[in-house]
């Protein structure tokens, strides 16, 4: 039986904008995490950001916490969201730049739709479109642009080190999270109040990355360097990456599907891109507004009913 998620799959200009955060926060979070590997280990560092999240969030909506509020009878969902979306996408993206680099990283991480729509089709009895299939090559392509700067034979010399096997490991994680979030199984009083929906995921994130923070401490010499770069790259992480662009997330892919909210994703290449010309002086070029051109083709064209 094929399962009803609720969703219309048409691409709203609202819907566009929420789905656009998300990559946003994400290119900042990449580069930023790329920044401190020195100061936190990155297990650690994921922990710590959803603790600070955590913070943020209970003034918000601290009577999901409350034993009537059904979070509790339905701890097999959010058990699973918070694994898949707390315990294991950033962590074994911020353990993926540890060894792997950002060239490769990003490479792996643009076969997000790819993910999206093989996910979708195997678990959860989800029709591939023909548009989908033809926005999802689009929309690589697009990716392939930024990465090989335009020099398609740079792709070539790409080596996979374990990094892009946690990257890849990451963006399925990710997929199958999206398409949890499109079933709507939770509590109605929970999903029409974001803050309860995020902060139960959290609850039990905070189980998930704890324990493997832990595991983290006790098999390697981790060690942290506090003072104000980290607080603030924690700061930066729990407020943008995690609370805005979960939140921003959770409602595009509700409004628009899993398998369009994927080709999004795409976009984070794209602006790490444009931060690497704000903040590293590289001046975009000719192969940028080509590749905004293809990713955003592939958006409208997997978007189209």
């Amino acid at each position: 039986m094929r399962l009803q998620f609720g969703m219309s799959q048409k691409l709203t200009p609202t819907t566009a904008f929420l789905l656009t955060v998300p990559p946003l926060m994400w290119a900042g979070n990449a580069v930023v995490g790329r920044l401190v590997t020195d100061l936190v280990p990155p297990i650690t560092l994921n922990f710590l950001r959803w603790a600070v999240a955590f913070v943020i969030l209970l003034p918000m909506a601290s009577w999901v916490l409350r034993p009537g509020s059904g979070l509790w009878t339905h701890w097999k969902r959010f058990g699973l969201l918070s694994l898949l979306g707390v315990g294991c996408y950033n962590a074994l993206q911020y353990l993926a730049l540890q060894t792997s680099t950002p060239l490769n990283v990003t490479l792996v991480a643009a076969s997000s739709p790819v993910w999206m729509l093989a996910i979708g089709a195997l678990f959860f009895q989800a029709p591939v479109r023909r548009a989908q299939i033809y926005g999802a090559v689009l929309s690589i392509l697009g990716v392939l642009t930024v990465l090989s700067r335009g020099d398609w034979a740079q792709l070539i010399q790409v080596r996979l080190v374990p990094g892009d096997l946690f990257v890849l490991l990451a963006t399925a994680c990710w997929a199958y999270y999206s398409w949890l979030l499109s079933r709507k199984d939770e509590p109605e009083g929970i999903r029409r109040d974001w803050a309860a929906f995020l902060l139960g995921q959290v609850v039990f994130g905070l189980a998930w990355s704890g324990l493997f923070a832990g595991m983290e401490w006790g098999l390697t010499d981790a060690q942290i360097t506090w003072g104000w770069p980290l607080l603030a790259t924690l700061a930066f992480v729990a407020v943008g990456p995690a609370v805005l662009a979960y939140r921003c997330w959770g409602l595009g892919v509700q409004q628009a599907g899993p398998a369009v909210a994927g080709f999004f994703a795409n976009l984070t290449p794209l602006f790490a891109a444009i931060f690497s010309a704000a903040f590293l002086g590289d001046l975009p070029h000719t192969y940028h507004a080509l590749a905004f051109g293809l990713i955003i083709g592939g958006i409208v064209v997997s978007s189209r009913p």
